[in-house]
């Protein structure tokens, strides 16, 4: 019998949200002008959005790992934790939706990552959320990984909304040098203050604890009573796997290396949030503030990542690589202390966010997500009913797949996933479909999968699971119940007719930074652009035209 679940927010305490008025209050000596400003900031709360890079949704203290992570764990336990939270598999999926409050078919980001060698960045037709919260006032500023492109200036945290920026370009580099190749030859320094290269400023610092020292060198030079906007993105625990020796040795007992240095990576994180914090409330921000906690994607379990009982892993469509660890902490919260099992999307932040920061959502923006913090604060029913997970037209197509499968409603060989209330609907290749159990990590990979790993199926595109009563995937409902399969591939064929081009462009050699002083940064120049980069042909589609030209001009000239 399946399990069905109300998709509400339920709260286990209680507790009186402190008003907005607290600020009422603040006054600066002066003209009246500036007095009227604080009093139109009054109500508007510092946002302050710590991301998390690759963390797996076991990898935290309170879903039962072996990882120590007190701050995380009381945090989570003092606000709401987001139990029923989705984001992207992988970086720039995410970081877009975050930014955009838009389905990556809405931005032509459907397939992989930006590269850093191509000419691609988050299209510039899209109003980001620091431009929506500049625009009612707040102070913007980013610390960390941005991975949305940055081929020419315009791409440039700096110029999407953010005051300052301070961290890396790319997706991944080493911790402590901030240097990253991408293929032999193509090397270069990935560390930014602004639209400048930051030479220097790591001095070899791993770039956890540099990153923190910058968000508490922001808030101590902020005045708390104009609203802030901080948006950290921490590189941990991406790979490479580094790490301070200090944090290693809480580790001695764990014997697989991967899993120790990717504890160690993510107990010097919570020791990140937890200076972050404490800075909030030195500096006079805390009682007035929202922090919202997130990975962008699952573990990768070779790179020391756990997902455990979720099925699949990082760059898959199973629930390993799309629920996410996530938590909002806030004086402010209605309900503290419990647990919201309301669908919530990465989505979602970007009306959320800029609701309670008292900003206008015009229609115009053509939102994917929807405000939820009824939902999160209140533990009232989420607006939301379903997630397009996405639909990638150029991924690797199953070999079995078909319109015959999709019964004549879609093309089951193309790549896409989608949930509709408790229901989850995949096709085409979902991607790696293991599960990896905590005893994996019990060795140095001998025996790697013990009795968990499947066989797989080569002539199967179509997976059905209830998500609800089946979290874990074991039960494919797929031939029990055609009818909801249907259903559900209809309502990915309507989204796909709102799809836009994908945007994945051949990478240009001119991205080297060995042409622009050893550094990592924009290389095309205005002129160049022809529309902004707002409809750059995939490099796929690209290649498959000229074969066919080739392949063409070849038979003409064998029958001549």
């Amino acid at each position: 019998m399946l399990l069905w679940v109300t998709l509400t927010c339920v709260s286990a305490i209680s507790a009186p949200a402190l008003g907005h008025s607290q600020w009422g209050n603040l006054r600066t000596k002066g003209a009246d002008r500036e007095g009227n400003e604080l009093d139109k900031h009054a109500s508007q709360p510092h946002i302050i959005f710590i991301l998390a890079d690759d963390q797996g949704f076991r990898d935290v203290g309170y879903h039962g790992s072996e990882i120590k992570t007190p701050t995380l764990d009381r945090l989570a336990a003092e606000g709401v934790k987001l139990e029923n939270y989705y984001v992207q598999p992988i970086c720039s999926p995410s970081r877009s939706q975050f930014i955009t409050g838009r389905y990556q078919i809405h931005t032509g980001l459907q397939h992989s990552v930006i590269r850093p060698t191509q000419p691609n960045c988050l299209p510039l037709d899209n109003v980001t959320l620091p431009q929506k919260l500049k625009d009612v006032g707040y102070a913007t500023h980013m610390v960390g990984k941005w991975h949305l492109g940055f081929y020419k200036r315009d791409c440039m945290p700096t110029q999407r909304g953010f005051d300052s920026f301070f961290g890396s370009l790319l997706g991944s580099g080493d911790y402590y040098s901030h240097f990253k190749c991408d293929s032999p030859g193509v090397c270069g320094y990935d560390l930014y203050e602004g639209e400048s290269a930051a030479w220097g400023q790591g001095s070899g610092l791993y770039s956890t604890l540099m990153y923190t020292q910058k968000v508490e060198g922001i808030l101590a030079a902020h005045d708390p009573r104009r609203p802030l906007f901080l948006y950290v993105a921490f590189q941990a625990v991406h790979s490479p796997l580094q790490v301070p020796s200090r944090y290693l040795e809480r580790y001695r007992s764990i014997p697989n290396l991967h899993r120790r240095k990717y504890a160690a990576m993510v107990s010097c994180l919570d020791e990140a949030v937890l200076n972050i914090t404490q800075a909030l409330k030195r500096y006079g921000y805390y009682d007035n503030s929202i922090l919202v906690y997130s990975s962008d994607n699952g573990g990768q379990p070779m790179a020391g990542g756990s997902n455990w009982p979720l099925r699949g892993s990082k760059g898959t469509y199973w629930e390993g690589g799309i629920r996410a660890v996530g938590f909002v902490h806030s004086p402010l919260l209605a309900n503290r202390g419990g647990r919201c099992r309301g669908l919530v999307h990465i989505t979602d932040w970007y009306p959320t966010l800029v609701t309670l920061a008292e900003g206008q959502l015009e229609e115009d923006l053509h939102l994917d997500g929807y405000d939820v913090w009824e939902a999160i604060s209140e533990g009232r029913p989420s607006p939301r009913q379903d997630i397009l997970h996405n639909i990638d037209p150029i991924y690797i197509k199953a070999k079995n797949g078909s319109w015959k499968a999709g019964f004549g409603i879609w093309n089951t060989a193309v790549q896409a996933a989608i949930r509709v209330g408790h229901w989850k609907l995949l096709t085409g290749i979902p991607g790696y479909s293991d599960w990896v159990p905590p005893q994996t990590f019990s060795s140095l990979m001998t025996n790697r999968w013990h009795s968990e790993r499947v066989s797989w199926d080569r002539g199967k595109s179509v997976w059905l699971f209830n998500i609800t009563a089946d979290p874990y995937e074991r039960v494919d409902l797929s031939r029990r119940h055609p009818e909801v399969v249907k259903r559900l591939l209809l309502k990915l064929a309507q989204y796909n007719k709102t799809a836009v081009p994908v945007r994945y462009p051949a990478k240009d050699s001119r991205s080297n930074p060995q042409l622009h002083g050893g550094v990592w940064g924009p290389w095309y120049k205005e002129e160049e652009e022809e529309e902004g980069g707002g409809n750059l042909i995939t490099n796929h589609l690209d290649k498959k035209r000229r074969r066919k030209k080739v392949k063409k001009k070849r038979k003409l000239r064998r029958k001549s």
